[in-house]
């Protein structure tokens, strides 16, 4: 046999290896902020901490936790008052020499703490105050700039502790928007695998696996989801917690971000402050899922049935603002491709932001 034959008898050798960092601990549940020096004694994270809070935050939980951890470590709290650039050099700053970070807070505070984790290398601790977005346990984080808000890659958490009774306590707006986050997961993999189909984008099969189901539960059992239920905050704070989950594993945030949260973002640019993050999802969510055909109508009553605007007059944007939008969305990220990268004209994004209110 020659050479050349037993060159091309020898076996590829299969490499498909990727990191996925994942949460270590997920402790959800009422009165868990006790957990807290346990997690922390568990992770081995060390005896100095930086507790990223913000100003309302910092007096609805970061003070509970500091004087909780204070018997075993030695916290200095730091307060994110906005996220920006600025501020997340004071918190780099503020976190040199420190073990770990906890971000205690909404979504601007957790996502401070989650890029100076990244920056610094050092672990986090996410313990959310509301559950209104993805953010608490993904790998990606946003920051507003002068062009729009950014996606950037982040550090996800060592671990989640999120106290279901706070949660209950935070606005139901919030709770709503975080579940029309997940919501969205539908066609964010449809999205995922249309690019799959026409530009041979790879795609993993788990991860779709695992954003489908969760926002199918929530689907199931939206009706469950009341104002200032325990209960309610526990099946969304688990909802969020796989979906980052989801995007840890296909090693992106294709499993929870698609054209809607580009829809969303394009909002976030043409009419900033009106609509939260999980909310313009929602919307752009019933769009998506009629141009691809689905069920848009029953994703349109879930997100009813939880509270959550499904037209953009629900949260004070004017429906021509809304067709700017969709005509902007292949602007946003442009390398993601999705149904709305497919030439959209003027007068069918109208015809789409109208379909919003047909009963």
């Amino acid at each position: 046999m020659s050479a050349d034959a037993i060159k091309l008898l020898k076996p590829r050798v299969f490499d498909k290896s990727k990191w996925m960092q994942l949460p270590r601990v997920v402790v959800i549940g009422h009165d868990v902020l006790s957990q807290i020096p346990a997690v922390s004694e568990d992770l081995k994270l060390g005896s100095s901490a930086l507790l990223v809070s913000g100003k309302g935050t910092m007096g609805l939980a970061g003070e509970k936790v500091r004087d909780i951890l204070s018997a075993s470590c030695d916290v200095t709290p730091f307060m994110a008052e906005e996220i920006s650039v600025s501020v997340i050099k004071e918190c780099e700053k503020a976190a040199r020499g420190m073990d770990f970070l906890l971000g205690v807070g909404g979504g601007r505070v957790i996502d401070t703490a989650k890029i100076v984790s990244y920056n610094l290398n050092l672990p986090f601790i996410s313990v959310p105050t509301a559950a209104s977005h993805d953010g608490i346990a993904s790998a990606r984080a946003s920051v507003p700039m002068a062009e729009g808000h950014s996606s950037l890659e982040a550090e996800p958490p060592i671990a989640i502790v999120a106290d279901t009774g706070i949660i209950a306590s935070a606005p139901h707006r919030l709770l709503a928007a975080g579940c029309a986050d997940v919501i969205s997961n539908y066609t964010a993999i449809l999205d995922w695998e249309l690019a799959h189909r026409i530009k041979g984008e790879p795609v993993s099969e788990y991860a779709i696996a695992l954003s489908k189901m969760t926002a199918e539960i929530l689907v199931k059992d939206a009706h469950l989801i009341k104002p200032h239920q325990e209960q309610s905050a526990w099946l969304v704070t688990k909802a969020l917690v796989s979906s980052g989950v989801a995007m840890s594993i296909a090693g992106s945030s294709r499993p929870a971000s698609g054209g809607e949260h580009k829809f969303s973002h394009a909002l976030d640019r043409l009419a900033p402050g009106k609509a939260l993050h999980g909310e313009s999802c929602g919307i752009g969510t019933i769009i998506s899922m009629y141009l691809h055909g689905g069920d848009w109508r029953g994703i349109r009553a879930s997100l009813k049935s939880i509270g959550a605007p499904t037209t953009p007059a629900e949260v004070g944007i004017e429906d021509a603002v809304a067709v700017e939008a969709l005509l902007m969305a292949k602007t946003i990220r442009p390398e993601r491709f999705t149904i709305l990268d497919m030439g959209l004209t003027r007068e069918s994004a109208g015809n789409l932001i109208q379909m919003l209110y047909r009963e």
